[in-house]
């Protein structure tokens, strides 16, 4: 009796090790993730920690109803983490290139009030016009190039994992159909439009 007193306790102790090993490697895993990628891969990561948690000791407990529910609440936390605005390295990198003297363009520019239906074709407007912004960039070799090519491959990244709608409503304008402004009135658009985006 005493002997398996003895192993019952060995295998509650070994058992509450294996707990802590787990969530001390998933602890630093995270940070090791928190580090090295960017924002829009941070839920990725989450993501993986999460697996590596439930295979490592939670798995067993599927078996019961808490189990059930500290799965299913950790299924539903990836998407309160993702629920920051998308477009914040876009609102990054255009904070770094509106002051630049560089850059002297005239560009279609849409309004800050269209209606919530135009808004897609309103950034996608923006982000055909940073094209053009880019590509003065390279011809008068400006120093924030880098930083309109990354507000572009961000852009990008956003509308590919968001796989926007690509029906629009014919009161939508089209971006020609804009009134032409400076380089310092379009940043200041495009700042107010993924703020109101993003709230």
């Amino acid at each position: 009796m005493e002997q398996a007193g003895k192993s019952m306790g060995a295998a509650e102790d070994l058992s509450i090790l294996k707990m802590r090993l787990a969530f001390f490697l998933v602890d630093i895993d995270l940070k090791m993730c928190t580090f090295q990628l960017k924002t829009h891969l941070k839920n990725l990561c989450l993501q993986y920690q999460l697996y590596l948690l439930l295979n490592s000791h939670f798995l067993g407990l599927l078996k019961n109803e808490t189990g059930l529910t500290i799965f299913f609440l950790c299924a539903y936390l990836p998407k309160t983490a993702a629920g920051h605005c998308k477009w914040t390295e876009v609102l990054k990198d255009l904070e770094k290139i509106k002051t630049s003297e560089d850059i002297d363009v005239s560009l279609y520019t849409a309004n800050t009030d269209e209606d919530k239906e135009c808004q897609e074709p309103v950034m996608r407007c923006f982000f055909l016009e940073m094209k053009v912004i880019l590509h003065e960039c390279y011809i008068k070799n400006c120093s924030k190039t880098q930083d309109v090519f990354n507000i572009l491959k961000n852009g990008n990244a956003s509308f590919e994992n968001n796989q926007m709608n690509s029906t629009t409503s014919k009161k939508c304008k089209e971006c020609e159909e804009y009134e032409e402004k400076n380089f310092t009135e379009f940043i200041q658009n495009f700042v107010k439009v993924i703020q109101r985006e993003c709230k």
